[in-house]
Formats: C-alpha cells, structure tokens, sequence
C-alpha cells in the first residue's frame, strides 16, 4: 500500500508546477503565425517581460533553454581574444564558462566552492589585473540552481564601476526570475537572462534576454553572428516571423501569457514576498530537524536563494529518502545536482528542494510533512518541532 495515489507534487527547481491556467490556455487550435492575436499576444509579452525584470532593456525571446540562453548572450558580444570573467558558486556558473570555452572565449574562473557566495573584492582584483581589458564581460549567476546560493549582483556592478571596466555585466536570473527580487536597471545589469520553466511557470522550452543599451553597442561592434542566435532582429523585427528566425512558439507564448497575466494580477512585490515567506518555512523546518541529526542547508543564511534550498545528509541518505517522498508520498525532491562526485561515498547524500512559481503554503507545508515522514520511516535522525516552525513562519510568527 502507498500514499502516493493523487495529485503528485514535483518539488524540484524546474521544471516547477505548470498552473491550470497556463496548460488550459496552450490547450487549443494553432493559430495564424502571420498576423492578427498572435502578433498582439506577442507584443503584450515583450512589454511584460520588462516589467517583471524591472526594466526598459530591450527582449529578445528564443526557442531554446537556459543552455541556449547562455549561448545566445555570449553570441552577441564575444570577438576573438575576448576573455569572460566567471565568479562560481557551483555548477551552473561552470556551466556557463564551458559554453564560453567551447565557442573559442577565455574563461577565468574565480572560484568559491559550493558553500559561500561570491566575495566581490576578488572580483575586482581580477578585473584591476586585466589591464588590457580582454575580459568582454563578467558572467554573475544570481541564484546557482546547485547549491542554492543567491548572489549580490549589486556588489559585481560595484566591482566594475570601481575598477573602471568596461566588461559588460550579465547575468544568470534562470533560477531566480519571477522568485528573488531582481530589478535589471537599478542592479545596472547589461543582460539579464532567464528560460521559462522556473518562476514564469511555463513548459520548458524558451529562453529569455533582456538586453540593455550598452550590450547592443557591443553586438553592433562584431561583424557577424549566426543569424538564430543575433538578437537584433528579434529585440526590433521588420516582420513578425523575425522574433523568433522562423516559426513561433505558438502554444509557449499561450502558455507565457497565461502566467504572466497571474504575475502581474498578484504584483512582483507580493510574488517576491510569497517566495521569501515559503522558502524561510523550509529553512525553520529544516533547521529544526537539523538540531538533531545530520540534514544542513548548503547556503549560508544572507545568501539563500528564494527559489531553491540545497540540502545535506551524508552517505546515501537523501537518496533513499527521495525514493521514500516519491513512492509513498507522492512528492518528487530535487537530486544534488553537482555536489558530490559521482560515485563517491556522499554520492547519494544530497537533494533540493525547490520552492518556486506556482507555489502556496499547503504545498510547502504538505511536502515538508512528506518530508518528516520519510525521516522518520527511515529512521534517519532528525530534531523535533520542524513543522510547527514552518507553520509558524506561514502564520506570519
């Protein structure tokens, strides 16, 4: 016998739960890709888009994920000698360096493991020794979907005006957009970038630039770029079809509509305080159980993200108990993506927890009791009081 029979809840960072509302709204005929309410639905959420990232940065908007993303901002600025600037706090900002590398840039890692958030005096060091500014801009992951860090992308704009680096500033919002609170012009954030199946509450399967003013002077200075990846026609298109090189999205920008419709009924700045309200329910639960046993948030406390909370038990612990959420409890957990070496002895002792999108305290409440429960099916040692904590949280306690 299982508990598991009902409505599953996937509670990993993304893809996070798609709302009724948006898989409703992708559940109809395709329309005309040439003119009439695709075209107005098109235009309303470029125009939206801007106000989610608070900003007046042009929008580009592809057809591809966050990978792709990545590729598509690199595309537009990288010359040939150019060296980009890599502040990681774990996977995913290595991730971005790779796809740097492989299309011919310098990538120069400075490095901060997977438990502490970037430290912008190095940065800068970094930036004051490249007098020949080879370095085309500082890649900075707002929110690393590994380890759960959220990063001050203020301090990496100080970084830079300080110094006096002409290196654009980009930034990874994938994790975040839609969940911490990220306003594109006031952090001075030359590209921002984020893909639709996270906090925007879409499928997978579009990947999102905003671009500002100084990042187009950079795009005009190369001679070329592939023509899916250049972002000019489609920040500005001469027709329709050159949003997207060809054939949009159709039902994803259904889908994309319906969301942001809810994100904008709701308001950013209550979406950003239901996101820190849910994710500090997680971490009192968390911590309860951690004071008396071996479960620890990875990010330290100042630096945890809203979206996602990576998470520690040692051995092979986490693994057995997601497979125990799962099973008989019908909530999914994030795998510890990167945290530990594959087939090493803590292999299995990481998870996360996403927490992101279409998300409301009975979910959050209900999963962290699937979580306890596990616990303690397990017999996986763990403090007492975790769930009045996060119903206290909730309570506004």
């Amino acid at each position: 016998m299982s508990l598991a029979h009902g409505r599953p809840y996937l509670a990993i960072p993304g893809p996070s739960v798609m709302p009724d509302r948006v898989l409703a709204a992708m559940h109809r005929a395709a329309p005309n890709i040439y003119e009439g309410e695709l075209v107005e639905i098109t235009r309303s959420i470029v125009a939206d888009l801007k106000t989610v990232a608070r900003t007046t940065a042009d929008c580009a908007i592809y057809i591809a994920n966050g990978h792709g993303t990545w590729e598509a901002a690199l595309a537009n600025v990288l010359r040939p000698g150019d060296a980009v600037l890599v502040p990681a706090t774990g996977r995913f900002a290595h991730g971005w360096a790779e796809v740097a590398r492989a299309m011919g840039a310098e990538a120069r890692i400075v490095e901060y493991g997977k438990a502490a958030p970037l430290d912008a005096e190095r940065v800068a060091d970094a930036l004051a020794e490249d007098r020949d500014h080879t370095i085309r801009a500082v890649l900075g992951v707002h929110v690393d979907t590994s380890t759960g860090i959220r990063n001050d992308l203020s301090a990496l704009r100080a970084a830079l005006d300080h110094t006096g680096h002409p290196a654009l500033l980009m930034a990874d919002c994938i994790a975040s957009m839609a969940c911490d609170r990220f306003e594109m012009d006031a952090l001075g954030v030359d590209v921002a970038l984020t893909a639709s199946q996270k906090g925007l509450m879409t499928p997978p399967g579009l990947g999102i630039l905003w671009i500002g003013e100084k990042a187009q002077a950079a795009r005009a200075e190369l001679a070329a770029v592939s023509p899916y990846w250049d972002w000019r026609p489609r920040c500005r298109p001469e027709v329709y079809y050159q949003h997207f090189c060809g054939t949009a999205p159709t039902h994803h920008l259904f889908g994309l509509r319906a969301a942001l419709d809810m994100l904008l009924d709701e308001g950013m700045e209550a979406v950003w305080s239901r996101h820190e309200t849910l994710a500090r329910a997680v971490w009192a639960a968390v911590e309860a159980w951690g004071a008396d046993g071996p479960l620890r948030i990875n990010a330290p406390p100042g630096h945890r993200s809203h979206a996602v909370t990576a998470l520690s038990l040692g051995g092979d612990r986490a693994e057995r108990l997601r497979g125990w959420c799962a099973a008989e409890g019908g909530v999914t957990l994030g795998i510890g993506l990167g945290m530990a070496d594959p087939g090493g002895p803590d292999a299995g002792g990481f998870f996360r927890i996403g927490h992101m999108g279409h998300l409301n305290a009975h979910m959050v409440l209900g999963a962290l009791g699937v979580i306890e429960s596990g616990l303690t099916a397990l017999d996986i040692p763990h403090g007492p009081g975790a769930l009045q904590a996060a119903a206290a949280i909730c309570a506004g306690k």
